[in-house]
């Protein structure tokens, strides 16, 4: 039988997102498997992972995101968090009372400059290799939407605070705490970072990667149905017929743009998409 759902994997530190799929790839003997949002190589938590043809419904999944976020004040590093060069270090400590009020400046939509060690391309180059070679290129601030809001309070000893994330695709959370450390003149940056939720995947639900039970005890795919969060039009077997044969449905409900997922039996057949009256199908899985 053709694998074809999402695992909701929990990847530890010190492996990239890239080394899952690789370990998943060889664990359950398919080549079309992917993740669908980078986690750092120091960074843990909820990796969702599209195996089979739920690849190609990557783009549909909701990109909302939360993390737990532990920021250390006093030093702030090249790549925002643990794993870079000190660049700046100071020895006035925070309080909570500080911290709090910092933090209405990352309310809502902010405009955010993602750190020079990052994917992000500028002219056809990615940033972490002008970074390597000590070049700095003018990097546009991106508009995210955040609320961020401590999660335990300050640990005054050690001057770390553990904050909760919730943001928008594209945010960087080591930039929040670089950002955070400029606002309050100490500087600061990322120690530890665990990822809780991306879209419907949660960290209570996620799984290890092999060597582990998913393969030796057996594992259940999630039904792409409980991944997407988009209307679902049940179709009749007639209305099957035409989209197995690439015809357009008549719509007299959706409005115009909309995206729905088109099912048959609580399986996914197609995502299809509204235009004026008609129901026209965008992915086929039928």
């Amino acid at each position: 039988m053709e694998l074809f759902g999402f695992l909701n994997i929990y990847k530890p530190p010190g492996i990239t997102s890239h080394d899952v799929v690789a370990r998943l790839r060889r664990a359950l003997k398919i080549k079309q498997i992917g993740h669908t949002g980078t986690l750092d190589p120091f960074a843990e938590g909820v990796l969702p992972i599209a195996v089979g043809k739920a690849t190609r419904l990557i783009e549909f999944l909701a990109d909302d995101k939360e993390y737990i976020a532990t920021v250390q004040f006093g030093k702030a590093t090249t790549t925002y968090d643990i794993e870079g060069e000190v660049t700046f270090e100071s020895s006035r400590e925070v309080s909570e009372a500080e911290i709090i009020e910092a933090l209405k400046d990352f309310q809502g939509e902010i405009l955010q400059i993602p750190p020079m060690y990052s994917a992000i391309k500028v002219n056809g180059k990615k940033l972490y290799d002008y970074a390597r070679k000590g070049q700095t290129v003018q990097v546009e601030p991106r508009k995210v939407v955040v609320e961020v809001s401590t999660y335990q309070p300050i640990n005054l000893s050690t001057q770390e605070v553990q904050l909760l994330v919730k943001c928008s695709k594209g945010t960087y959370i080591r930039s929040i705490a670089h950002d955070l450390g400029q606002k309050l003149g100490v500087g600061a940056h990322l120690i530890k970072l665990v990822r809780t939720r991306a879209g419907k995947f949660t960290v209570d639900s996620a799984i290890e990667i092999p060597p582990s039970p998913l393969i030796k005890g057996g594992f259940r795919l999630i039904n792409p149905l409980e991944a997407l969060d988009l209307p679902q039009y049940i179709l009749s077997s007639e209305e099957l017929e035409k989209i197995k044969h690439g015809q357009y449905l008549f719509n007299k409900v959706y409005k115009d743009g909309d995206f729905l997922v088109l099912t048959y039996n609580d399986n996914i057949v197609a995502v299809g998409t509204v235009q004026e009256n008609k129901i026209l199908t965008k992915k086929v899985f039928v």
